[in-house]
C-alpha cells in the first residue's frame, strides 16, 4: 500500500502570520508530496512495499541514500505539521516539570530553540526530544531524522529555507521567533511524551 500525503491538521491560514497559507500550499502540497511520491516510486515492488514508513527509513539508512532522504523527509514533514498549532496550547504537567528541570522555563526553552535553529548551518531540523527521561534539543542536518535513532521526538521545527522564505525571506530568526511564540503544539508534545515511543506516520 502506497504512503499518503497526510492532511494538514488545521486550515491553511491557521498559522499566519508565522507561516502563511501560500507557504503551506507549496511546502505541504508540493515539497512534502514530492517526498511521498518519490518514496512510493522507490519501494514499489520491493520487499519494503507495504512496510511502515519507519521501517523504510531504518532499512534505507546507510544503504540507499536517495530512498532514505525521501522517506525521512516524508516522516519529518508529517511530524512537523503536527508540531504546529493554530491555537495556543500548553504543556501537560509532566512535560512542564521536565521542561523546568532541563531548561528552567518554557520561555527559556523557546529561546534555546530559536538560538539552535538560527545557528544551524544550512538546511535541517531542530527538535525537542526525550531520551532516558530527560529532555534535550537536538539537530539533524538536511533530510536526517530522529525517527529511528532511539529518541522520542516531541516537537520539531523545519529550518530549510522553503519553510520560511516566502514569508520571512532569509530572516530565519524571525521565522523561529514567530513559530515559537505561540504556534508550537504543546498538546502534541505532551501526547508524544505520555506515549513514550516515537510517533508513527499515519499515512
Amino acid at each position: 500500500m502506497a504512503f499518503k500525503l497526510i492532511d494538514l491538521p488545521y486550515e491553511d491560514t491557521a498559522l499566519e502570520p508565522a507561516v502563511s497559507a501560500e507557504t503551506l500550499s507549496f511546502h505541504h502540497g508540493k515539497h512534502h508530496k514530492t517526498y511521498i511520491d518519490k518514496t512510493n516510486a522507490a519501494i514499489a515492488g520491493t520487499e519494503l512495499d507495504g512496510k511502515p514508513l519507519e521501517d523504510v527509513i531504518k532499512a534505507a539508512r546507510g544503504s540507499n541514500q536517495g530512498l532514505f532522504n525521501n522517506a525521512a523527509q516524508s516522516w519529518n514533514h508529517g511530524f512537523y505539521w503536527h508540531s504546529l498549532a493554530g491555537a495556543e496550547t500548553s504543556p501537560s504537567e509532566e512535560l512542564s516539570a521536565m521542561i523546568a528541570d532541563a531548561f528552567g522555563s518554557t520561555d527559556e526553552l523557546k529561546k534555546q530553540l530559536q538560538e539552535r535553529g538560527a545557528g544551524h548551518f544550512a538546511s535541517g531540523w531542530v527538535w525537542l526530544a526525550e531520551k532516558g527521561g530527560k529532555l534535550s534539543i537536538e539537530e539533524t542536518h538536511d533530510g536526517d531524522t530522529l525517527a529511528d535513532q532511539g529518541f522520542n521526538p516531541l516537537l520539531t521545527i523545519d529550518v530549510w529555507e522553503h519553510a520560511y522564505y516566502l514569508d520571512h525571506r532569509n530572516a530565519r530568526p524571525k521565522y523561529l521567533e514567530a513559530v515559537t511564540k505561540d504556534k508550537l503544539n504543546w498538546s502534541f508534545a505532551s501526547e508524544n511524551l505520555a506515549r513514550g515511543t516515537a510517533w508513527v506516520y499515519p499515512g
